[in-house]
């Protein structure tokens, strides 16, 4: 929040205590993260005594932060945005299937016995946003420019809900890399390419867009006419992209619904009470 910025009128904020539990989203930037708040005012519905806050993490001081953070006995989970959703995972000592197959986290729990525990929501809740808007994903042909942590995630969540992947990146090897691993488990449905390719959904699951100077991961105007255009940038909202994608009169999906269906995920993943009944993470 900037200086400029109001705060929460009184009485509205956690109130934070010597009980209280902590939960911290690390990236680098964090100034676009939308989950603190979202999660806690969840905190709050669900009378659960915790906060979450961001952290802004350079991928140098990366290793000396978690390791700090896994000594923080009141700390019970961690929610991981870019570019760290790899670099993670070293100090998981338990994965997920869904991180196994991405090679990326963006969820980490500690559990009873001390032991951290690895989850990727990012692939299934951008599915469920898809689904949510009338865009089921069975049988339908992406394109995705990305290979990243949230790509890898993403392209294992289209593949398991029944779609056909092509995926580039920047960096050819790692989308080569995530092609082949992923098609030893869908053989014939994953193929990395050198830009987008004819398709039903077209994905951009880059950073590009964070910033007003990014170029567009790929030109819309060159995609079918009906062409779905989504992105997983959730500030600004309505990034160059989409806007290039309305422009060209392609119908478009916003960022945030990756984020809001993660939300039920989160509460499972991090044992929230139920309404009326609090309940503290375990």
């Amino acid at each position: 929040m900037s200086d400029s910025a109001p705060g929460p009128a009184p009485g509205t904020g956690p109130e934070i205590s010597g009980t209280t539990r902590l939960f911290a989203v690390i990236g680098d930037p964090v100034a676009q993260v939308r989950a603190p708040g979202l999660l806690n005012p969840l905190f709050r519905r669900l009378g659960t005594d915790a906060v979450l806050v961001p952290l802004h993490v350079r991928p140098e001081g990366l290793a000396e932060v978690l390791r700090g953070l896994r000594q923080t006995r009141n700390l019970d989970g961690l929610l991981i945005t870019v570019p760290h959703k790899a670099a993670c995972l070293r100090f998981a000592d338990d994965v997920s299937p869904a991180v196994a197959l991405s090679g990326s986290t963006n969820a980490m729990r500690r559990n009873a016995d001390g032991r951290w525990l690895a989850e990727n929501f990012d692939g299934e809740g951008f599915v469920r946003g898809l689904c949510a808007a009338g865009h089921d994903p069975r049988g339908a042909r992406v394109a995705q420019a990305g290979a990243g942590g949230a790509g890898s995630a993403i392209a294992v969540a289209l593949l398991g809900a029944g779609a056909d992947v092509a995926v580039w990146d920047r960096d050819a090897a790692r989308a080569d890399a995530l092609a082949g691993r992923l098609a030893a488990r869908w053989p014939g449905r994953i193929t990395a390419t050198k830009g987008p390719v004819a398709a039903d959904i077209a994905v951009n699951a880059t950073t590009m867009g964070l910033r007003p100077d990014d170029p567009l991961p790929f030109d819309p105007a060159g995609l079918a006419p009906g062409t779905l255009v989504a992105d997983i940038i959730m500030k600004p909202r309505r990034t160059a992209l989409l806007r290039a994608a309305e422009a060209s009169g392609l119908p478009v999906h916003y960022g945030e619904p990756m984020l809001t269906e993660q939300l039920p995920l989160y509460r499972e993943f991090f044992r929230l009470g139920d309404p009326g009944a609090p309940s503290g993470p375990a």
